[in-house]
């Protein structure tokens, strides 16, 4: 990269950095300041929490930059190329094999080692693997995301029914029984433009979705086409609407009206189908692990966690900082705020989590996670999937077709990891 470029991007990380939550206002005469990156709304939440972390730690001062979902991974890179990366960021855990494979973060393997704080044996276990890249950890997990089953109760026990599905077998049946009449209301919702659901049911598979060392697509494989012709199965018996999360609009109010049964969704949606369902329609749903295909099933290991980048100058800041936000009080703290999961077994004791009924089932899915490839390449791959599956979905092409084709489009998306890898480098985005 030449120096103009390398310019331009400094000045645009620097604009950035004057963008978020925190000012560029010079700290107080003697103060450290910490540079700390976050994404969407948890930027809000956490700077509630800083003043405690702040009063333990006098001279230092955190400066919080709230990124925007839609653009925060082109301007971590922007920040990268420019040399102009914080001390300490939030970052989706499918993004850590980038940031490693760029060389941009700190390994933290000697500090957890030391630490009295962060005890890896009480973090879901898939969910910290997420965090390990070639025998290395890079980040501690800060909250978990995964996928199960939101329903109603009240329209499943209509269809005759006391319990949610415990296999696919059992799903698909009461699927069938909830779609009638016939294109007026279904059993589950999918939306095609979502990777999610499709993903959840790979996961459940005992084949994994690369090969070789994450050189090529395995989606050939048995196990992928499983999960692929059960998900087609649902558009194709009119068991789902053929419909994006654009053309549904608003999911809460259909699911309230009955329109579908089942949403295979993520933990904000307790927040939002309790503050959007009426008062006499909140003990008509509830949460569920997801079925698998002959028992309880796996999701996936979503969330963000929490890294520290090479060049910071404020590592051992920055490590205390990552220390007080895994406490188990703090992330209780930071759930009820926000409803971030924590990904610290100990921390769902806490009674905001314990005692709450449509949590419970996220606390049981946890612990069935498998993390995705840990390649740079993982989240183009999972989105071309999403485009083929649809095609199949509205019949364009058949189970080994799309199969086929998602293999093609993953290996040329692998084109580059194979050269680094066959010729002795380390992979690189």
């Amino acid at each position: 990269m030449n120096r103009c470029a390398r310019g331009l991007y400094a000045v645009l990380a620097l604009a950035l950095a004057c963008a978020g939550l925190a000012s560029c206002a010079k700290p107080e005469e003697g103060t450290r300041t910490l540079a700390f990156w976050t994404i969407g709304r948890e930027g809000e939440a956490v700077a509630k929490l800083l003043p405690d972390f702040e009063r333990e730690h006098p001279g230092l001062h955190v400066a919080v930059q709230q990124l925007p979902l839609t653009a925060a991974h082109q301007k971590l890179l922007t920040a990268y190329a420019g040399d102009s990366t914080p001390d300490i960021t939030q970052l989706g855990n499918t993004w850590v094999p980038e940031m490693v494979a760029l060389g941009a973060l700190e390994p933290l393997d000697a500090r957890v080692a030391a630490s009295k704080v962060v005890d890896q044996a009480d973090y879901f276990p898939a969910i910290w693997s997420t965090n390990v890249i070639d025998g290395t950890l890079y980040g501690v997990p800060w909250y978990v995301d995964t996928r199960l089953l939101f329903y109603r109760k009240d329209l499943l026990a209509k269809a005759g029914y006391d319990h949610p599905p415990r296999d696919w077998t059992e799903w698909q049946a009461m699927m069938a029984k909830l779609s009638q009449p016939p294109g007026k209301t279904y059993g589950a919702l999918l939306p095609t433009n979502e990777f999610e659901q499709l993903l959840a049911l790979a996961l459940q598979q005992d084949d994994p979705l690369l090969r070789d060392d994450g050189r090529y697509g395995n989606f050939r494989s048995a196990g992928f086409k499983k999960a692929l012709a059960f998900y087609v199965s649902i558009f194709k018996d009119r068991q789902a609407p053929m419909m994006t999360n654009v053309g549904i609009g608003n999911p809460w109010a259909a699911f309230g009206q009955g329109f579908f049964t089942f949403y295979l969704s993520g933990p904000w949606n307790i927040g939002e189908f309790r503050k959007r369902l009426p008062p006499d329609q909140q003990a008509d749903w509830g949460t569920t692990p997801l079925p698998g295909p002959s028992g309880p099933g796996a999701s996936n290991a979503g969330g963000s966690s929490l890294v520290i980048y090479r060049k910071s100058r404020h590592k051992d800041d920055a490590w205390a900082l990552i220390e007080f936000l895994s406490r188990p009080a703090i992330q209780d703290r930071f759930y009820q705020i926000l409803g971030d999961m924590p990904p610290r077994r100990s921390s769902w004791n806490a009674p905001a989590l314990k005692n709450d009924d449509k949590a419970t089932a996220f606390r049981e899915q946890l612990e069935r996670v498998k993390p995705t490839p840990p390649v740079a390449e993982w989240e183009r791959i999972v989105t071309e999937m999403q485009l083929v599956a649809a095609q199949a979905a509205h019949g364009d092409l058949t189970i080994d077709q799309a199969a086929a084709e998602i293999d093609r489009r993953a290996d040329r998306l692998l084109e580059k990891r194979r050269w680094m890898l066959d010729h002795g480098h380390k992979a690189s985005p």
